[in-house]
């Protein structure tokens, strides 16, 4: 079943949208604010992200530009009440698939959805590698060096963070709101994570990939 993620700050026609594209046979998710998509796209996979432009948080162009910025290719729709030439190149230019202009048929918007998604289903990412370490997103696996990695599962998300943002620092903040959100864990919490990453990720090979920043966060790399 294909996976849809939907981001749209009116609540009528976001619970709308997911009554309809389920009744298609779409397995969705969605929320109403741009920087909880992003901190949950950081975690899931999807199929396809419908997105709409005005969002709290963190507006859609800026949303879809991270995700294209660190390597996401997810399919992109907009959706926007901006309907000018220019909005649409403005959509377009950031790594959009798509861009819908409201009102508009939930038809017209299913087919919109199936001609993106055969366009682009031989493409869809299914793992991350970072030099010898390799995360299945498919079956949240990890090996290194073809070596299975057993990890728990604030472990594997922050591993998972820290391999999309590679070669980046990442901060403590930022590795805390996107794991935990609002609710950010006590000080010693998200250290005493890292350290258990690197006893089973770093420590019986012969190169350590997780490096600490001090001052600013860690990052995985091979020097």
């Amino acid at each position: 079943m294909q996976k849809i993620f939907i981001v749209e700050d009116n609540e009528d026609l976001r619970l709308n949208l997911v009554d309809y594209l389920e009744a298609r046979g779409y397995e969705t998710d969605n929320t109403d604010d741009g920087l909880k998509a992003f901190a949950l796209l950081l975690l899931e996979r999807y199929d396809l992200i419908v997105l709409d432009v005005m969002l709290p948080g963190m507006d859609g162009f800026r949303l879809c530009e991270e995700l294209r910025k660190r390597g996401d290719d997810t399919p992109v729709l907009f959706l926007s009440a901006r309907d000018t030439v220019q909005d649409r190149i403005g959509g377009l230019s950031r790594g959009a698939d798509d861009y819908l202009v409201k009102p508009f048929s939930l038809v017209e918007l299913d087919l919109r959805i199936q001609a993106i998604l055969k366009r682009t289903r031989k493409s869809t990412v299914h793992s991350i590698q970072v030099a010898d370490v390799v995360m299945d997103l498919d079956t949240c696996t990890v090996s290194r060096s073809g070596i299975p990695i057993k990890l728990g599962p604030k472990a594997f998300q922050i591993l998972k963070v820290l391999m999309l943002r590679s070669p980046a620092v990442v901060s403590r903040n930022e590795i805390q709101a996107e794991i935990w959100g609002e609710d950010p864990p006590d000080s010693d919490s998200l250290r005493t994570h890292i350290h258990a990453l690197r006893t089973v990720l770093d420590i019986p090979f012969d190169r350590p990939l997780i490096k600490t920043v001090a001052g600013f966060g860690w990052a995985l790399r091979q020097d």
